[in-house]
């Protein structure tokens, strides 16, 4: 079955940030962050962008033709993000080593968790945890495997939240108060988009530098 141009445009608008907000709200905020951090199916999904403008949503008279409550944003943000954040640990955590056990696995090998344990180990549990917040894919994949690789519960947990509140405010209140800005007001979907390319840059930068030592 081919998808032409037109159905696959179709297909990345509906899972653009301002679509998804326009038709969920709130609430899916809510429940977007916690399927993108707590299910590997969701690391597709939009968690910057959604979050930057969801806050500019918060603006008066912004130009989305639609308004989001801020206090009400400030909430259920950080609740999606924490608890799907721990979902994923606690599964990783459960079912870490029938999960970590098949070889043949693509996304699930022994060695990716025991790559994750050394990198958890050597950075440290804090800075891993909260600064994996700020980089797509990795804010997903790193949860199940810090419980498959033993990291505490209570160490996960106390930096679980606060990454998820340091990203999930920062970047509504970042949106907010940008969104003041007439000019940006104007091109607010370029910023989102920019906004979506410096965040993946790190993820960039360690896939080329693996890629150079390993030619």
């Amino acid at each position: 079955m081919q998808v032409n141009a037109a159905q696959f445009a179709s297909v990345l608008g509906s899972l653009s940030a301002q679509h998804l907000l326009d038709v969920l709200g709130v609430v899916g905020v809510l429940v977007i962050l916690f399927a993108e951090t707590g299910l590997l199916v969701g690391f597709f999904l939009p968690g910057d962008s959604l979050l930057f403008v969801a806050g500019y949503a918060t603006v008066a008279h912004n130009s989305l033709h639609f308004t989001l409550s801020l206090p009400a944003l400030l909430v259920a943000a950080p609740v999606g993000a924490i608890l799907g954040a721990q979902l994923g640990y606690e599964l990783g955590r459960r079912a870490g080593p029938r999960l970590f056990s098949r070889s043949e696995s693509r996304l699930f090998r022994p060695e990716y968790v025991e790559r994750t344990g050394a990198v958890l180990k050597r950075f440290g549990y804090a800075p891993s945890i909260v600064l994996a917040r700020f980089v797509p894919v990795v804010r997903t994949f790193l949860n199940p495997m810090a419980g498959a690789s033993g990291v505490p519960a209570a160490t996960f947990t106390l930096w679980n939240v606060v990454g998820g509140l340091v990203w999930t405010v920062g970047f509504i209140l970042l949106g907010h108060a940008i969104g003041n800005v007439g000019v940006i007001r104007r091109h607010i979907d370029l910023l989102a988009v920019l906004v979506v390319l410096l965040s993946v840059l790190p993820l960039i930068v360690e896939v080329s530098r693996r890629a150079r030592k390993a030619r």
